[in-house]
């Protein structure tokens, strides 16, 4: 049977359209998982694990259409095995994403092994200063908010009160220097102090003296997990909390918190990206299956964790399975085509987001739990990006 030139051309290009489909399309997609998930801050990394690996089951243990493996690993909050994790889910596993980490430190640590063998991370939390501007990655996506940006609204709801003078805490590291940084921004009162800790302490009552002897208006600290467990409940207990106000980021007044304080928080108002009662329907369906899978409340860690799979999800989906094609991967991410449970989400050209942040207060629900609501749908800050996304030279 003879065949003709052009038949023999056209069984040659599908023979190539198929081979090419069989190397684009992968058989699964690999996530390498690192965060700090054991000593006091243990329960932040659990939070962003426990709601990306329950975004995950939802969706039938796949990412995008593709089978997901989570290789996940406790950097035991230290950034020297923060970056060994790194090293070894990229370069010896092969992993598609990196993902997971809660502490600025360690990201930073961790990061170049990511970056340098063009690897993407998506942060579920961490997400300093410097990689919003002049260091920004093609291959960095924050997807939580930018380090300065709580407090950055928390300092523009003390000024809206009208407190005359702020003292501010924060850990001696690029994460609390942001932090401060971020509240002073937008603060229009006088600073009392502004005092850096070492990271990761726990007693504070050389803090407290000082704090007791300046009398401020408002207290604004940035302490995460035990730490500021530990500074609440001593700021308590030496009866500081009935001449000086607090105002916390998000996290310092949410649900881990509040588990481990108890009734000393009801009235703390906070500001954060994300609610409990944000009315959408993404965060509905999150809030309770998280309550269901888990028997307790999630945070603002887990509602960053539970995103940060979505948007795995829609890049990979947008991009047919072809996680070798870097480019129109890093499109398909940028886009965020999902159903944010925080709403309305989209990035800014630093790969940063751009979002609303809200005032909530810690008050008793109609079943007499402890809960952080959302005070007013009006944000405090609407549609808000960072600081330093004009020295970012990506566009």
């Amino acid at each position: 049977m003879r065949t003709t030139k052009s038949g023999r051309l056209l069984a040659l290009s599908l023979a190539s359209l198929l081979a090419a489909s069989m190397v684009q399309a992968a058989d699964k997609v690999k996530i390498g998982f690192v965060s700090t998930l054991s000593g006091p801050n243990g329960a932040l990394g659990a939070e962003i694990r426990d709601a990306f690996n329950l975004a995950v089951k939802l969706n039938g243990g796949r990412l995008g259409g593709l089978p997901a493996e989570v290789l996940i690993g406790d950097d035991q909050f230290k950034p020297d095995v923060g970056k060994q994790l790194f090293e070894r889910y990229v370069k010896r596993d092969k992993v598609d994403f990196m993902t997971g980490v809660v502490f600025s430190n360690i990201m930073l640590a961790g990061l170049p092994e990511a970056v340098g063998e063009k690897t993407f991370y998506l942060s579920p939390n961490a997400a300093p200063s410097p990689i919003a501007g002049k260091d920004c990655s093609p291959y960095f996506f924050a997807v939580s908010w930018p380090n300065d940006a709580y407090h950055e609204a928390a300092g523009q709801h003390a000024t809206n009160r009208g407190f005359k003078s702020a003292y501010l805490v924060a850990p001696n590291y690029q994460a609390g220097k942001d932090s401060l940084a971020g509240f002073k921004r937008f603060y229009k009162g006088k600073v009392a102090a502004e005092v850096y800790t070492k990271l990761g302490q726990l007693d504070y009552s050389a803090e407290l003296a000082e704090i007791r002897a300046a009398k401020p208006d408002v207290l604004y600290f940035f302490l995460p997990g035990g730490m500021g467990i530990n500074f609440i409940k001593q700021f308590v207990a030496a009866g500081l909390n009935k001449d000086t106000k607090m105002v916390l980021p998000g996290f310092g007044a949410d649900q881990d918190i509040i588990r481990s304080v108890g009734d000393e928080m009801l009235g703390i108002t906070d500001t954060a990206h994300w609610g409990l009662d944000l009315n959408n329907a993404a965060n509905k369906k999150f809030v309770a299956e998280f309550e269901k899978e888990y028997k307790r409340l999630p945070t603002v860690y887990a509602a960053q964790g539970y995103d940060t799979a979505l948007l795995i999800d829609a890049a990979v989906r947008g991009a047919k399975g072809n996680l070798e094609d870097k480019e129109a991967l890093r499109r398909h991410i940028k886009e965020a085509k999902f159903e944010s449970v925080r709403g309305a989400f989209k990035f800014n050209t630093n790969q940063y987001p751009i979002q609303n942040y809200y005032l909530r207060e810690v008050q008793k629900d109609a079943q007499g739990r402890l809960v952080n609501k959302i005070v007013s749908q009006t944000p405090v800050l609407a549609s808000h990006g960072d600081a330093y996304v004009q020295d970012c030279p990506m566009k």
